[in-house]
């Protein structure tokens, strides 16, 4: 063996032992490592693998039914089919969509929709395609489901209004979450969810939606559901049982017949709302799953509004209606009383301002009963200026006017009960004799919903209880605790004796409306609110008929009704929108509504 293999050998041997302590160094530290993650970090990271393995997602419960006072499903859950797209399942998106196209039609908002959808989201998450299909398109769906790989069909509810118009205004309906919507609500990522977006699916939202229940799904490194592991279905929403009769609800609705406006029928005695109804109306069904522009366009500029609850939203000067208000401050005050009598020419002179009666011939000597009979002005503006502003302002107030009363429907007014300090703040103005004659006959700054106005008719013909509407039955507790307002019992009924008079009386303004039904009668009080002011150049000539107008510039027709006379039970508010004629055309519509809610006998 020559000398350089002996030194090789010898090198060999002496790196031999390095190279093992290093390996057992390198060993060691492997050891030290696996020891430390697995004993000392075996916590987290066994946290860390279970969220990796098990991913945990909302289930979406069914919403709570609402019903009518008779127990009338009035918003329910039905059925819903769903087309859905998997992409990763589509050897070719384009062809697919195309052939799905042919089966079912995709309008170009749902298409845009998609392709957003496909291009935002990861392949295996299933895309929605159309909402709402029935049995005849899932039919066609199924059938060539050779030629749609990817396409699949889901199950689920999806909220439904069986009376579509009857109720929008009251129900509202539900509508995809929007962005602002998510933050406080781990339920609305949910694909699917919907929340109350109006009207009392809005307000009563949180006891409607129930609560949310969960899956545990086994996914893989990719987040693709390998199996389901648990499934916690969570809770139905509450029900919710409203005070409305629909059988009321209709009625008032055809009352209408093809004018426009809103009435609203009380239970003078609890305050329970028994229909409420705003016409035109919309279908809430065309909001659940998203709106198309085009039915959103045609809702949003139709000039009679039909997106607007005319019954709270809408403000309106209350015309001779509000003339109850003004007797009852005036007999309150002492400043009249059933002997005073005001004599009517047909015009009077409020400073440099000539007053106008409706009746230009006038209405001779009358007294408090007659005035509301006949709807003078003249009686009006005179015992208007001799109580002053601020008394009207305070009777209206305590009738329930001038404030919104809280009946938990989106945009509620309150109207307007002016007085002189609110003008001093709003104009920067004085209070003036001509505010306050205007007042007297319920126009001028004076606005009023329909909702004020029956709540202060009913309040008027209770013989003085406060009561308060609402959708929701009143306990028994509750109705216990209505107080009595400081009203005198003489003074109510003579503004009663009025208003029966108005109705039928010879020569009452609303004669044409009077019905008896089985013994039982109708009292209330007409109004006509002028949209325009007639100059005088056109009273010289001659003032032009409303039905010679535009639609628009018709007079607004009201009337506010109770019935039985004799031991009230019911009080309804009516405004037709350029209806031109209180007595032509709100009564009939107000005395239809009445004598219905007579026949049914509501409790």
């Amino acid at each position: 063996m020559s000398n350089y293999e002996d030194e090789k050998i010898t090198m060999l041997v002496r790196r031999v032992p390095v190279v093992i302590l290093l390996n057992l160094i390198a060993f060691a530290a492997i050891i030290a490592r696996l020891y430390f993650l697995q004993v000392c970090e075996s916590d987290k990271y066994k946290v860390m693998a279970e969220e990796n393995r098990i991913s945990t997602r909302f289930l979406v419960p069914p919403r709570g039914l609402i019903y009518d006072r008779n127990g009338e499903i009035i918003a329910k859950n039905d059925q819903n089919f769903q087309a859905l797209m998997i992409a990763e399942q589509t050897p070719d998106i384009e062809k697919t969509l195309n052939r799905f196209k042919e089966i079912v039609e995709l309008s170009a908002e749902q298409e845009q929709r998609i392709r957003k959808d496909i291009k935002n989201k990861k392949r295996f998450i299933p895309i929605k395609l159309r909402d709402g299909l029935n049995w005849q398109e899932v039919s066609k769906i199924l059938l060539h489901a050779p030629d749609l790989p990817g396409i699949e069909i889901n199950e689920g509810l999806s909220r439904f209004y069986p009376y579509g118009d009857l109720y929008a205004h009251v129900l509202g309906y539900v509508g995809p979450v929007a962005e602002k919507d998510k933050k406080d609500n781990p339920m609305a990522l949910v694909p699917g969810f919907k929340i109350g977006k109006s009207g009392l699916e809005k307000y009563f939202d949180y006891k409607l939606q129930g609560k949310g229940g969960t899956v545990k799904l086994e996914v893989n490194a990719y987040g693709r559901v390998m199996k389901e592991i648990e499934r916690d279905a969570g809770e139905e929403g509450n029900s919710l049982n409203l005070t409305v009769d629909t059988r009321l609800q209709q009625a008032a609705y055809e009352a209408f017949g093809e004018e426009s406006g809103a009435a609203v029928v009380l239970n003078v005695r609890t305050g329970e709302i028994l229909a409420m109804v705003s016409k035109p109306s919309f279908n809430p069904n065309l909001f659940t799953n998203g709106i198309s522009y085009k039915n959103w366009n045609e809702l949003l500029y139709n000039e009679r509004t039909p997106l607007v609850n005319k019954a709270v939203s809408g403000q309106y000067s209350p015309g001779s209606t509000f003339k109850i208000v003004v007797a009852l401050a005036a007999l309150e005050s002492g400043a009249i009383d059933y002997n005073t009598r005001y004599f009517c020419n047909g015009a009077m002179k409020v400073g440099d301002t000539k007053f106008h009666c409706w009746r230009h011939a006038g209405h001779g000597s009358l007294n408090v009963v007659e005035a509301l009979k006949y709807s003078c002005d003249i009686f009006f503006y005179e015992t208007a200026l001799k109580i002053g502003i601020d008394k009207i302002h305070d009777m209206a107030q305590k009738l329930g006017m001038g404030y919104p009363l809280g009946v938990g429907l989106d945009n509620e007014k309150g109207g307007l009960i002016p007085s002189k300090k609110w003008k001093q703040a709003r104009y920067d103005a004085q209070w003036t004799q001509g505010d306050t004659a205007n007042a007297g006959i319920g126009q001028g700054y004076v606005l009023a919903t329909p909702l004020n106005l029956v709540t202060m008719l009913a309040r008027v013909v209770n013989g003085g209880y406060e009561v308060v509407p609402t959708f929701i039955k009143p306990t028994a507790k509750e109705l216990k605790k209505i107080k009595r307002l400081d009203i005198s019992t003489r003074n109510i009924e003579l503004v009663k004796e009025g208003m029966f008079e108005v109705v039928n009386g010879v020569g009452g303004t609303a004669g044409r409306a009077r019905f008896n039904f089985n013994g039982m009668m109708m009292g209330g009080k007409t109004g006509t609110t002028q949209v325009r002011r007639i100059s005088m150049r056109e009273r010289m000539r001659g003032i032009i008929r409303d039905e010679n107008l535009p639609w628009k510039l018709r007079n607004h027709a009201w009337f506010m009704g109770f019935a039985p006379t004799d031991n009230p039970r019911y009080a309804v508010a009516v405004i037709a929108e350029h209806g031109s004629s209180g007595s032509g055309v709100a009564a009939p519509i107000a005395g239809k509504i009445l004598q219905k809610a007579l026949e049914l006998d509501i409790k």
